[in-house]
């Protein structure tokens, strides 16, 4: 059978930046294990196939791929599937902000898609799960060894340091003391193999309060062997998970929080996601992740 597919840079507003991801809008009559395979010919961060929703008032269902394996969740093919379907006229845009539902692994994760001359130029999911906390990091020896970096390098004192916190991916935050560490890290597998691919986050996200940018409040780097993933230009459901990490550290009891984050430079894949979270009475209530998105291609793949 013949299989349309598109591609998209997501967290970007140009072309050849951002996340590079593949949608196939009508997955119908494929499997896990040929979806599967699909997902490691591309060989992207994450390939999406789209199918028809199991409750009419939801939008569709997807089902969401690394090179390695299926995900519950993740961010920047969220985005990047609304942006695919938005601009193939999947659903109508007849307000200036559209809202859609997708069903994944987690539950339904809600879409608010900006529109400006009936095209879409700004998603933003909400968080269908709220953070979960994980175990104990291992040593910051141990992980400041998997990155090739000294204990220094790491950002320990106060209330930083290192901690796991999922949205429906986990992932170990480690936040570094400024942008040379940052631009130093290099994943040692020996040592990730022995420290963390065991460990309840065992995908790493480093950032530091340095940025490059004047407007941005983080700058960012993620690896995540486990998931086929030796290095990730942006990571939304990471940023998810983020805003786990930083909502409690901030002192503000009710309101919204804003952070915007860079990602992808040392790859020369500038992404810039916009985090928010809201918090009552100290307690996180509801978290938001968007960005920009360009499409790039369309194809056909014959699947036999």
């Amino acid at each position: 059978m013949r299989y349309q597919f598109y591609t998209a840079d997501v967290f970007t507003d140009r072309m050849f930046g951002g996340n590079p991801l593949a949608v196939f809008p009508d997955g119908r009559g494929l499997d896990a294990q040929r979806m599967q395979a699909i997902a490691r010919e591309f060989n992207l961060s994450e390939t999406v196939f789209v199918f028809p929703p199991q409750k009419p008032e939801h939008t569709r269902s997807l089902r969401i791929f690394t090179p390695m394996t299926e995900l519950p969740f993740a961010g920047h093919p969220t985005i990047g599937t609304a942006h695919i379907l938005a601009s193939m006229g999947a659903f109508p845009l007849d307000s200036e902000v559209t809202r859609i539902v997708f069903e994944e692994g987690v539950g339904p994760v809600e879409v608010s898609i900006r529109v400006k001359d009936g095209r879409p130029v700004f998603c933003q999911l909400s968080a269908a799960m709220l953070p979960e906390y994980g175990p104990t990091p291992p040593a910051p020896e141990l992980i400041a060894g998997a990155l090739s970096l000294q204990v220094s390098d790491l950002l320990l004192t106060g209330r930083d340091g290192p901690q796991a916190v999922s949205c429906g991916v986990p992932f170990l935050f480690v936040p570094l003391r400024d942008l040379d560490a940052i631009r130093r890290a290099r994943l040692n597998r020996a040592q990730w193999e022995t420290a963390l691919a065991t460990f309840w986050a065992p995908s790493l996200y480093l950032f530091t309060y340095d940025t490059e940018l004047e407007n941005s409040h983080l700058h960012a780097r993620m690896f995540a062997p486990a998931l086929g993933v030796d290095e990730d230009p942006a990571t939304g459901g990471a940023a998810t998970a983020l805003a786990g990490y930083l909502g409690p550290r901030d002192a503000t009891l009710t309101g919204t929080l804003r952070w915007i984050v860079e990602q992808g430079f040392e790859m020369k894949r500038p992404s810039i996601l916009e985090v928010e979270v809201d918090k009552i009475a100290s307690v996180i209530t509801a978290i938001r992740v968007g960005g920009s998105s360009v499409r790039v291609s369309e194809g056909v793949m014959e699947i036999g």
